[in-house]
């Protein structure tokens, strides 16, 4: 077993009901399945020691493990649903990482991202951007050059070294846009531009693949860029998806759902520099109608 891990497990809740969170489970897992790995099995157990999930118009997810504290939190509106087809939602997701000594964490490399099968997203009558039309682009020229694409915006935050070696905290505005198909599946294009110390303009593609995976019907994963030339740490980032439009007399939404059991799931797992893994599950509860 390469690198370190940190993996909990939630029991999905009946409708109204607060997920339970099975500490005692996920421990006697990690003892059982780590037995011939000491160092993974030690990061594992840590790992389990610290994440909830809050049920309400929003779900939360907290990780403390070997010093690293993750926050995640995502929301849906509006969270009353059909329960037999999907109807426009706009999904708003945020991330937090810091340590409990007040050190810098190590750089996030990945996120990779399971979503509910009861997602969807539509791009029927948008114009799709190309990843060449954002090269080297403010977030205006972006926002301008591809203003049809636009599904989302948000913005990042990091702490910069200086070649003095004093930290200085930077923000990076986030747009997304609807990219090309890539071998038949949708895509996304991040953009993200900083301003400070050095002018730099990021183009991240993000392809979402759909899956059989049981109640995930949709996988993501995005390479996070080395900021300010390895010289930055993401610290926290925002994003909000909700594009909506017309097209040939028909209301479209880029991103759609239905609420069949009571919840909407989400699966995360991130990476870090230092060959550090967490995972985790967000449930984000929503009202059944019709």
């Amino acid at each position: 077993m390469n690198g370190k891990r940190g993996v909990l497990h939630f029991k999905p809740a009946s409708r109204g009901a607060r997920p339970r969170l099975l500490i005692g489970t996920a421990l006697e897992a990690a003892r059982g399945a780590l037995s011939s790995c000491p160092v993974a099995r030690k990061t594992l157990i840590a790992a389990a020691l610290a994440m909830f999930v809050l049920v309400g118009t929003a779900a939360a997810a907290r990780v403390v493990s070997e010093g690293i504290i993750v926050v995640a939190n995502g929301s849906l509106t509006p969270n009353t649903l059909p329960k037999t087809h999907n109807a426009p939602i706009a999904l708003s997701a945020s991330v937090n990482i810091s340590t409990v000594s007040g050190a810098s964490p190590p750089a996030l490399q990945t996120v990779t991202l399971e979503f509910d099968r009861h997602d969807s997203l539509q791009t029927t009558g948008l114009r799709p951007c190309a990843s060449d039309q954002l090269q080297s682009t403010t977030v205006a020229q972006a926002r301008r050059v591809c203003a049809d694409a636009i599904v989302g915006k948000g913005e990042a935050h990091a702490l910069v070294k200086l070649p003095e070696g004093q930290q200085t905290p930077v923000s990076l505005p986030i747009t997304l846009f609807d990219g090309p198909s890539v071998h038949g599946d949708p895509s996304i294009l991040a953009h993200a531009y900083l301003s400070d110390p050095v002018p730099t303009t990021y183009v991240v593609p993000i392809v979402i693949e759909p899956i059989r995976n049981g109640i995930y019907g949709y996988r993501t994963e995005v390479t996070i860029p080395s900021i300010a030339g390895a010289n930055g740490i993401l610290l926290s980032g925002h994003v909000t998806i909700g594009r909506k439009w017309n097209y040939r007399s028909h209301h479209y939404s880029y991103v759609n759902a239905r609420c069949e059991v009571g919840f909407l799931q989400t699966h995360g797992r991130l990476t870090f520099s230092n060959g550090y893994l967490l995972s985790g599950t967000l449930f984000e509860p929503c009202t059944a109608r019709g």
